[in-house]
């Protein structure tokens, strides 16, 4: 099966986790996914694939999963719970960069180096790369929240939630992958790669946010079972 198949794939899988999620556990099921998600995405951005021909990072579907669950709680619940998500998200990837480096300065037994050495290819990139990230979820998550509620004021209908959700999206993301690529890989990838990261990462984000568009409209439309 190719990369952008098993990509396709694995969008879907995560917008229906999301459904799921929030479904079963209504806000707290979101809080939990953004917390779940800030993690997963960094660990997913340290694997590089090629998609539809250029060089690309995992962790953008992860990502773009995070504005859809932002989104939704600014569209059902107001900017103080969609805000409130955000910093949780940070705060869960700030504990974890800090308990694993902890975690990482014990030293291993003979028979476990293997895995030792499995989690430092993993974690001792994740503290730069968790640098970009921070400094870019913060600007772009809050830039995201707040142009969404500056478009609703304008567009209310519920009818336009795709351009309260794509429009959006779209400017905060430009934001996110122009602070988080360089910040997290330049000097570690050639140059000619780094650009083709940044055009593909931002070409995928969009290519999510209009992916979870109709994701969204259905959440809005779900009742939780647990609210």
């Amino acid at each position: 099966m190719s990369n952008e198949l098993i990509w396709f794939f694995f969008a879907l899988i995560n917008f229906i986790l999301i459904v799921l999620s929030y479904t079963f556990f209504g806000k707290t099921g979101l809080f939990a996914w953004i917390a779940m998600g800030t993690v997963l995405a960094n660990i997913q951005v340290v694997k590089m694939v090629e998609l539809f021909t250029f060089t690309a990072t995992l962790g953008n579907i992860m990502f773009g999963s995070l504005f859809l669950a932002t989104d939704l709680l600014n569209e059902k619940y107001g900017l103080k719970e969609a805000k409130k998500a955000v910093y949780i998200g940070f705060f869960t990837l700030l504990a974890t960069v800090i308990i694993m480096q902890i975690a990482l300065r014990f030293e291993a037994i003979t028979d476990n180096l293997e895995i030792d050495n499995a989690l430092r290819t993993i974690f001792e990139l994740i503290p730069r790369i968790a640098l970009g990230s921070v400094v870019a979820y913060l600007i772009s998550q809050l830039l995201d929240v707040y142009l969404f509620q500056k478009i609703k004021a304008r567009l209310m209908s519920p009818k336009l939630l795709f351009i309260r959700n794509i429009g959006s999206t779209s400017i905060s993301q430009l934001i996110d992958t122009m602070i988080f690529v360089p910040i997290a890989f330049l000097g570690l990838v050639p140059n000619a790669i780094l650009w083709d990261i940044i055009l593909t990462t931002y070409l995928i984000k969009l290519i999510v946010a209009a992916l979870d568009t109709p994701f969204i409209y259905l959440m809005v439309k779900i009742k939780p079972l647990n609210t």
